[in-house]
C-alpha cells in the first residue's frame, strides 16, 4: 500500500523520534553500530500552526540512514520556537514528516523565503518511521 507524498524529493531516511528520556541513542537500534551526530533539517506539521522547519542535532547511523531525534529536545526546541511566535500553540499535537535540504533552509532563514508550495520541492519525506522500544525497534503503528 503506498502512502501520499508531502516532499518532492525521493524519500530518504528512515526516522525514530526517540520518546525515552533516560534512553539516548549512541549505537543504532539495527545494527548496534555506533550512531554519530549529524544536523538535519526536520519538517515538523504543528496543529494551529501548520509546517515548521526545524534545525535539529540528531543520532545518525550512515550504514542503516537512520536518524534518530530525542523527542524532549525536539519538543523543548518547538516550545522556545512558539513562546515567541505562537503561545497558544504550545503543547499541540505535531508529527515529524520529513526532512528539508540544508541550503535551501539556510536561504529561508536570510529571508529569502519562497512559498510552501515551492519549499516541498526542497522536502524529502521518511522512507519508514519506526518506533523505538526498550529491546529494539519496530515499525511504527500507522493505522491509528
Amino acid at each position: 500500500m503506498s502512502r501520499n507524498r508531502l516532499g518532492k524529493l525521493a524519500p530518504r531516511y528512515s526516522f525514530i523520534l526517540n520518546p525515552h528520556k533516560d534512553i539516548r541513542v549512541t549505537k543504532c537500534p539495527q545494527c548496534r553500530k555506533l550512531t554519530h551526530i549529524r544536523k538535519f533539517v526536520l519538517l515538523v506539521y504543528v496543529e494551529g500552526w501548520g509546517l515548521y522547519a526545524q534545525g535539529k542535532t540528531c543520532r545518525y547511523c550512515t550504514p542503516c540512514e537512520l536518524v534518530v531525534a530525542h523527542k524532549d529536545e525536539l519538543e523543548a526546541e518547538l516550545v522556545r520556537f512558539f513562546e515567541k511566535h505562537s503561545p497558544e500553540v504550545i503543547g499541540n499535537p505535531y508529527l515529524v514528516l520529513g526532512t528539508v535540504e540544508k541550503h535551501h533552509w539556510k536561504q529561508w532563514l536570510g529571508g529569502q523565503g519562497e512559498p510552501v508550495t515551492q519549499a516541498l520541492d526542497h522536502v524529502a519525506d521518511f522512507k519508514e518511521v519506526l518506533e523505538l522500544t526498550p529491546g529494539g525497534w519496530q515499525p511504527m503503528d500507522r493505522s491509528n
